[in-house]
């Protein structure tokens, strides 16, 4: 069970770091503002990165790890109970799934980044402990700082 949490960990660090990214990148200006220009945009999507990782990073963390566990061990009880092992993934991503529409649609491209980022790490085979889980956080930490940083450098040269 520990190395399953350890991994899920992992997975949420990426998987968060990435989705808050990535809905910046599609996103980047959620209150309907227009976006006029590439500069403009960008100035968009940076800004309200780490206001994304601020809001899913702890979701992500604790709803998606946990609806994860649940999810790998109902379709590993089905899977063994039908005896069929290649429909263990099959359930295992629909639960993914069911549970990511939770928060809609939102919710549901952080899950399916979660999936596929654990499936990733799982099928590397590794063993990975509470260390390696403990300093993957960094990763969503970094990610906002840099965000934040590149803000805190741009508001600079804007005041001067």
């Amino acid at each position: 069970m520990i190395k399953i949490l350890s991994r899920k960990i992992i997975s949420a660090s990426v998987s968060g770091s990435l989705f808050a990214i990535l809905l910046g990148l599609i996103l980047p200006n959620p209150f309907g503002e227009t976006i006029t220009s590439i500069p403009n945009y960008l100035f968009y999507m940076v800004t309200v990165t780490p206001i994304y990782m601020m809001y899913s990073f702890p979701v992500i963390l604790i709803y998606g790890v946990f609806t994860s566990i649940i999810s790998d061990k109902v379709s590993e009880f089905i899977s063994t109970k039908i005896k069929n092992e290649k429909s263990e993934i099959m359930i295992s991503g629909l639960l993914h799934l069911v549970f990511g529409l939770v928060f809609h649609l939102y919710s549901l491209g952080a899950s399916i980044l979660f999936f596929i980022t654990d499936r990733f790490l799982q099928k590397n085979n590794k063993n990975y402990n509470w260390l390696q889980a403990i300093k993957s956080l960094a990763m969503p930490l970094t990610v906002w700082l840099v965000f934040m940083g590149i803000v805190w450098i741009e508001d600079l040269l804007n005041d001067s």
